[in-house]
């Protein structure tokens, strides 16, 4: 009896927590963070608006750019600064434009993500110190790096070194993470990264700052980012620190406020992406929690549609009823399209990546079945086939790659045809777009397969003399992603993917 008891009350807890998050709810929450972000955005107009993935990108209808900072590398004991997502651009474009605003938001009871907290505060000091090293190393070759710049009165030994952390970081914590930063700058410059021309675009150092719906400002006296002796990193925390569940009502219906509801989307998206929200976002949220689902499963089906008759990819979007009630969830092997998200920076990034001259690009399937005309020959690593208008067979190979996640061994066993069609393909001088579902992962660790395999360090198509021998190091191989994620701003590798990687980079030397 005690049991069932036990067992009454861990349904119950079940019920009301999946009825407190449905998908109304989650809409509303953005709805309502996304005008606070708005708020601080107008504040400095000048500054791009970046989105870091995945949660971000529902906070605001139009990004500049995004980005990808994992809480993951702040957590404590656990820090990183991971030269697989350097996050280069976001650091230039800063730069010239003297600043920008990031966005996330976060589901626990706290005003920040690790993300923002510590990983982002991480990242700007590790960049600032590798280039004051940078500036000294070549003071004595070229005096003119220490002489005060005329716009910026700045010089490498004004240089700001220090680690910037927020007040509620420990200073124990903030100890621990100062003794790791000489490691990590080494880490930086051996990955090849190109510090150059961060140094050169840079005119004042990089700094956090936190900006949440506590934050008390006065809009009168909103100090002008030019006059501040460094680069600002605006973080902006979309949502309001709640510990419990929020019930708010307006004039037409009563709802639960959800922080950090961008988070996690397959659990509650149904399919549903940010571009796709935001342009149907009035009618979503004015019809109310009746009859939203049904509004959501009407939209995401005409847009599924709409690409299937393109020939873009358009998988069929499963819902499941339930166990203890008839609402649906989205099936875990799902995932919303991200590619589609609108963003107003040039078309390379919503569009293909060149890797310099090596012949070899990067893109979503979307964007292949789209451009395909654009390139000579597509290797698609989705799991769905496009159609591309290649008349010749040879120049298209489709290999249904699936994520780590899904199968250890998927990217493991296609990558020696991939190379092989790489191969026959580079070998005429024809150019080579590799894409998967989104461009992030899969077609980034194939490239990086192929452009290890096929070319040398300096980045010039060698039919794999130089692999041959020099072989493969762990440090090699970070200095190629490296390379590829210079051009491939969106690049986001997967840690399982990579390990497949270098696996069969290993086994390839063993043929040898």
């Amino acid at each position: 009896m005690e049991n069932e008891t036990k067992l009454s009350i861990y349904r119950a807890a079940r019920t009301i927590k999946r009825k407190d998050n449905t998908l109304y709810n989650a809409l509303r929450s953005i709805y309502e963070d996304s005008i606070f972000v708005g708020e601080i955005s107008q504040l400095w107009p000048e500054l791009p608006l970046v989105a870091n993935l995945r949660c971000g990108l529902w906070y605001n209808p139009k990004f500049h750019s995004t980005c990808y900072f994992k809480s993951t590398d702040g957590h404590t004991n656990n820090w990183s600064f991971n030269t697989s997502r350097l996050n280069f651009h976001i650091a230039l474009l800063a730069g010239q434009k003297g600043g920008c605003i990031i966005v996330d938001s976060t589901r626990r009871g706290k005003r920040f993500p690790d993300s923002m907290s510590k990983t982002i505060p991480i990242w700007t000091c590790v960049l600032n110190r590798s280039i004051f090293n940078y500036l000294n190393k070549f003071s004595n070759a070229d005096a003119s790096l220490v002489k005060e710049d005329s716009n910026t009165g700045c010089n490498s030994h004004d240089w700001d070194c220090s680690l910037h952390l927020p007040l509620w970081v420990s200073e124990t914590e903030k100890a621990a993470i100062e003794d790791r930063l000489e490691g990590w700058t080494k880490d930086l410059e051996a990955s090849g990264a190109d510090i150059a021309i961060l140094a050169s675009c840079l005119k004042k150092p990089l700094r956090p700052l936190w900006i949440s719906q506590k934050t008390v400002i006065w809009i009168n006296e909103v100090p002008d980012y030019d006059s501040w002796d460094f680069t600002p990193i605006i973080l902006v925390s979309a949502s309001s620190k709640s510990g419990v569940t929020q019930h708010r009502t307006t004039s037409e219906f009563s709802w639960n406020y959800i922080p950090g509801a961008g988070d996690d989307e397959e659990s509650w998206a149904r399919g549903l992406s940010p571009n796709l929200f935001w342009n149907h976002a009035y009618d979503l949220i004015s019809t109310g929690p009746d009859v939203c689902n049904q509004k959501v499963a009407d939209i995401v089906e005409k847009d599924r549609v709409y690409r299937a008759r393109r020939g873009q990819d358009a998988p069929q979007i499963t819902v499941k009823p339930s166990i203890s009630e008839s609402s649906p969830c989205l099936d875990p092997l799902l995932c919303s399209d991200l590619s589609n998200i609108t963003l107003s920076s040039s078309d390379e990034e919503r569009g293909i990546f060149w890797l310099g001259s090596t012949n070899l690009a990067l893109g979503s399937s979307q964007i292949a079945a789209e451009r395909s005309s654009n390139v000579d020959c597509v290797l698609n690593c989705d799991q769905w086939p496009i159609s591309v208008h290649h008349q010749e067979a040879k120049a298209y190979l489709h290999l249904p790659i699936v994520s780590s996640k899904m199968d250890r061994f998927s990217l493991l066993n296609n990558l020696s045809s991939a190379v092989n069609f790489a191969k026959s393909n580079l070998t005429k001088g024809r150019t080579l777009l590799i894409c998967c579902h989104d461009g992030e992962d899969i077609s980034v660790c194939v490239c990086l397969a192929i452009l290890i395999s096929l070319f040398n360090d300096e980045g010039s198509f060698d039919d794999g003399k130089f692999f041959s021998e020099t072989g493969i190091t762990k440090c090699e191989m970070r200095r190629r992603l490296v390379y590829v994620c210079k051009f491939a701003i969106k690049a986001r590798p997967s840690r399982g993917n990579l390990k497949q990687v270098f696996s069969f980079l290993n086994s390839e030397v063993a043929k040898v």
